[in-house]
């Protein structure tokens, strides 16, 4: 199965992305991860005001296979979060790179998006050759 990985996201080895604009990155897991977990039962986001940590764990998605822990591709703070998910988190498989982002985060340093893959090299990662 072929996957969308847009050019305007940075992706991390963890399937998380990251789309910057000006100061704020919003946050999602690919559509190559949702593929991969299958039926999305349970979302956990934290809250708004929340300061997360490059590589540091900031929630978990549940589905019927399995529990994976999410990563934060920035350090910033916690702007908005996308409760919708949170109350139907099985419309994370509808439009992973549009209206089912996770978060909005205030970023202190975009330079450390400067580490993360390209679409060219994440999908080099999750497809092979």
């Amino acid at each position: 199965m072929a996957f969308d990985y847009p050019d305007d996201l940075r992706y991390m080895d963890s399937h998380e992305y990251a789309r910057l604009d000006g100061d704020i990155a919003t946050i999602g897991i690919t559509a190559f991860a949702v593929d991969q977990l299958g039926d999305i039962v349970f979302l956990e986001l934290p809250d708004v005001g929340t300061e997360l940590e490059q590589g540091e764990t900031f929630g978990t998605v549940e589905s019927v296979k399995a529990v994976e822990d999410l990563k934060a591709p920035v350090t910033g703070t916690v702007v908005d979060r996308n409760d919708a998910l949170i109350t139907a988190p099985e419309l994370l498989a509808d439009d992973p790179y549009g209206e089912a982002w996770l978060l909005k985060v205030k970023v202190d340093d975009s330079d450390e998006l400067d580490d993360a893959l390209t679409s060219d090299e994440y999908r080099e990662q999750v497809e092979g050759d």
